[in-house]
């Protein structure tokens, strides 16, 4: 009897060592230095999945995606004409600066920017109103930030408070790209409604209202420069459109 559990035993231990080889061939070793997976685009109900740390350890940072992972590249049967189809018109001054951008990472994604400025719009203008400068520095360039910063700390020093609450935004079209010296610069322009309030220090409206839904019209450019390993792009310019 002792024989036979001796084998029974090292059937079983032989079998188990087999299962683990093969769980390890199959799923590799954690070393550590794993990266997790990339998810670069906000969704319009979950903003938060469009955050990824920046170098600095901040949590605040929008990718706005230059390929999509798991998305094939154009099919070079695919005319150049169409590539740009629904974001630019054919030999329009934006189809040539989206090719420029394209020369030097072949791999840009278009659908995917404008999806990733959407988010970063949204979250800027909020955090605007929020007086929230942590989420505004990984966001915008210098120039851009100070300004932003200035107006912030005026507004706190008069006691106002800014409400904004986002409704939709109904368009977000390019109209302007360019590459100068390998940095893009793409120009956005926002067609949103929203519900914008300043109150004094007493809590009184003195510009906008609580209730009402208001069109807005924004047109900002973002940079980045191509061929980086960092993804992210910076709000580098604004105005109001038209």
């Amino acid at each position: 009897m002792q024989d036979s559990f001796d084998v029974t035993t090292i059937v079983f231990l032989a079998l188990a060592i087999f299962v683990i080889w093969r769980l390890r061939s199959v799923l590799g070793q954690k070393t550590g230095h794993e990266r997790p997976p990339l998810d670069p685009f906000a969704r319009r109900d979950a903003p938060q999945e469009g955050v990824r740390p920046s170098p600095n350890g901040a949590d605040n940072v929008v990718r706005l995606p230059t390929a999509v992972p798991d998305r094939p590249a154009a099919s070079p049967a695919v005319p150049a004409a169409d590539r740009w189809a629904g974001f630019a018109e054919p030999d329009s001054a934006v189809a040539r600066g989206l090719d420029d951008v394209a020369r030097v990472e072949p791999g840009f994604d278009v659908r995917g920017f404008v999806e990733g400025a959407k988010s970063a719009y949204e979250m800027i203008v909020t955090a605007f109103a929020q007086g929230d400068r942590k989420v505004l520095k990984d966001l915008l360039s210098k120039e851009v930030y100070e300004g932003f910063e200035r107006a912030i700390a005026e507004r706190e020093k008069r006691g106002e408070k800014s409400e904004t609450t986002f409704v939709s935004i109904d368009k977000a079209e390019l109209v302007a790209v360019e590459n100068r010296n390998n940095v893009a610069q793409i120009t956005v322009r926002f067609l949103s409604k929203l519900i914008t309030a300043t109150r004094n220090a007493a809590g009184a409206v003195i510009e906008g209202s609580p209730e009402a839904v208001v069109d807005v019209t924004d047109v900002w450019t973002f940079a980045r420069p191509l061929a980086s390993r960092d993804p992210n792009w910076l709000l580098v310019a604004t105005e109001a459109g038209q």
